[in-house]
């Protein structure tokens, strides 16, 4: 900061026009140092501000649209500056604002159907209703009692992501913890709110509409003890959202994004904290299992699994999509997708009645065969992996059985891995392009992850093992080609001259983190070792390989962190320049 040589500590421009006889709040939004002042609690300005006609101003900068013929100021800067000014949290502008009823209207007059809703006064009155909802929030809940009409006004514009963020604070399920938290998601719950947001997912609302509402619900469902989640995973709920998925076939919106909800139902990840003090230990390295899906919430949503396979079915769909490699006839799409990912999560749960219905429906066999029928989907591969490594860690030997014997896994790998250029007198989906040798297919890297976990699942289950050994193709595959991938891609063996990652193939790609995987600490410790061997000092008189006083034991330290040990070379390194 430069000081100016006349006055030493010259006066806020602020200051100045408070000086004035008479002066407008234009005048102060118009000063840049205005929201700086505020945060100071310059007792002159904030006695000015917290006055019911300024508020009141304020509350329309951010809650009307300006006229046509207004100055840049007046649309951008005033309302920016308005909400800046509420988003201070300073308690006496905000305790005039909800203290009166006629202001409080006026906020959220915003939400009138009849009016225009800007994305730009959208994110002002978020901001400022957000702020209420952490500072007042027994009086802004008060008001939204007295006024449940404004739960129908912030559903019907939930497709306005400013909006979403509101209703997602109301519900109480972001992690912020407020007075009454309990009491008001319990009253919440006995409101007709949960039902407005999901009827929202309805076909006839477009894809901005179905994206905000699967984001908020998914939100609810994160805590999975909560009133709200409790009620959205009833069987009528889950109904409701899997009858507007399937309503209308044209609609990819509404299904991919009511699945989106029943895949966030499912997750065995969500937490089960109901109080909102534990709410911050979330978001540390707290162990936290898994909790049991309601048995009542799988029942509702098997029923649907017929028409699902129904819309896994390609045959009927006649689009076809230009690629590098070819043409998709028809491309797999999203919602198909999808559907291939809420399979896989359902499955996760470990639920026998839906082991049996899988099975029975023939919906494993059909996910198998759009393995084989997208070789270059590596989305879709990823998932149908987990659907195989589910069913062979199964509990149950009849959903193994079917899929080793009637869905033919083997035989299927086998055959794909001889024949690993796509042909193009198959009658796969998936053309190669006319005049061009067609690329290696693109899912042999999954099928030797799915084999060597089945390998290593056989060592201690006595009916995968019985398979294996009378498959005697199956044998001399594994003792040639497989046993020689596995040492070509074994990176233990490769003379880089660098750490290496231990792989560990039997893991699933979403559990691989980068904190938990194993390194080759003897090959950093060797690798170190060879390099801090030379001359630290430029003595040529000195013939003595000079050694560190102190040498630290990569082994005796235990470390499973490559960052650590990337941090130890480079503090050795900086040594050895230190010392040259």
């Amino acid at each position: 900061m430069f000081w100016k040589l006349a006055t030493i500590s010259a006066s806020s421009p602020v200051e100045a026009i408070l000086d004035k006889e008479n002066f407008t709040l234009e005048e102060l939004l118009d000063e840049e140092e205005i929201i700086q002042e505020c945060k100071a609690l310059n007792s002159r300005l904030i006695n000015f501000l917290r006055d019911r006609a300024q508020v009141e101003q304020l509350l329309r900068y951010i809650s009307e649209e300006p006229p046509e013929d207004a100055e840049n100021k007046r649309v951008f800067k005033f309302p920016f500056i308005a909400c800046e000014i509420f988003t201070c949290e300073i308690d006496v502008i905000l305790k005039t604002l909800v203290d009166e009823e006629e202001l409080m209207d006026l906020l959220f007059s915003f939400l009138e159907p009849d009016r225009p809703h800007s994305t730009l006064l959208a994110g002002y009155f978020s901001k400022v209703v957000v702020c209420l909802m952490t500072r007042k929030t027994v009086p802004l809940m008060n008001y939204v009692q007295a006024h449940q009409h404004v739960f129908r006004q912030l559903v019907d514009l939930i497709g306005i992501t400013s909006i979403m963020e509101v209703l997602i604070r109301l519900v109480g399920s972001d992690d912020h913890a407020y007075p009454n938290f309990i009491n008001v998601v319990q009253w919440l719950a006995e409101s007709n709110l949960l039902e407005m947001i999901v009827d929202k997912l309805s076909p006839s609302s477009p894809p901005e509409v179905h994206a905000n509402v699967a984001e908020t619900l998914c939100t609810i469902t994160r805590i999975a003890s909560s009133t709200l989640a409790v009620k959205l995973s009833s069987p009528s709920f889950i109904t409701k959202i899997l009858d507007y998925a399937l309503e209308d076939s044209q609609s990819k919106s509404s299904l991919i994004y009511s699945l989106s909800v029943c895949i966030s139902l499912l997750d065995p990840k969500r937490s089960v904290v109901s109080f909102p003090l534990f709410h911050s230990f979330r978001s540390q390295n707290m162990y936290e299992p898994p909790i049991p899906i309601n048995p009542d919430t799988i029942g509702a949503m098997l029923p649907k699994l017929g028409d699902l396979l129904v819309i896994l079915n390609v045959s009927s769909d006649q689009k076809v999509l230009p690629t590098t490699y070819g043409e998709l006839r028809p491309p797999l799409g999203k919602h198909r997708l999808k559907i291939v990912e809420f399979i896989a999560v359902l499955l996760k749960t470990g639920n026998d009645v839906a082991e049996k219905e899988l099975v029975k429906s023939g919906t494993i066999q059909r996910v198998i065969n759009l393995f084989f029928e997208y070789p270059y989907n590596n989305a879709l591969h990823h998932q149908v992996e987990s659907i195989i490594l589910s069913c062979l860690e199964s509990k149950t030997d009849a959903i193994t059985d079917h899929l080793l014997r009637e869905c033919d896994l083997i035989g299927r790998f086998l055959q794909a891995d001889k024949q690993r250029i796509l042909s193009a007198e198959s009658n796969l989906p998936t053309v190669p392009a006319a005049g061009k040798r067609a690329p290696r297919v693109g899912n042999i890297g999954h099928i030797t992850r799915i084999v060597n976990k089945l390998v290593h699942l056989a060592h201690n289950r006595g009916q995968l093992l019985t398979f294996l050994q009378q498959n005697s193709e199956w044998n001399e595959w594994q003792t040639t080609a497989l046993q020689e991938r596995n040492m070509v891609e074994n990176v233990h063996r490769w003379a880089c001259g660098r750490p290496t990652a231990l792989q560990d193939k039997m893991r699933d790609s979403d559990d691989d983190d980068l904190h938990d995987r194993d390194y080759d600490v003897a090959a950093l410790a060797n690798n170190l070792s060879e390099t801090l061997r030379y001359k630290i000092y430029g003595n040529d008189d000195n013939e003595e390989l000079l050694q560190p006083k102190c040498w630290i034991h990569f082994d005796d330290l235990g470390c499973r962190n490559v960052e650590i040990l990337i941090g130890m070379m480079r503090m050795f390194t900086l040594m050895m320049i230190l010392l040259k």
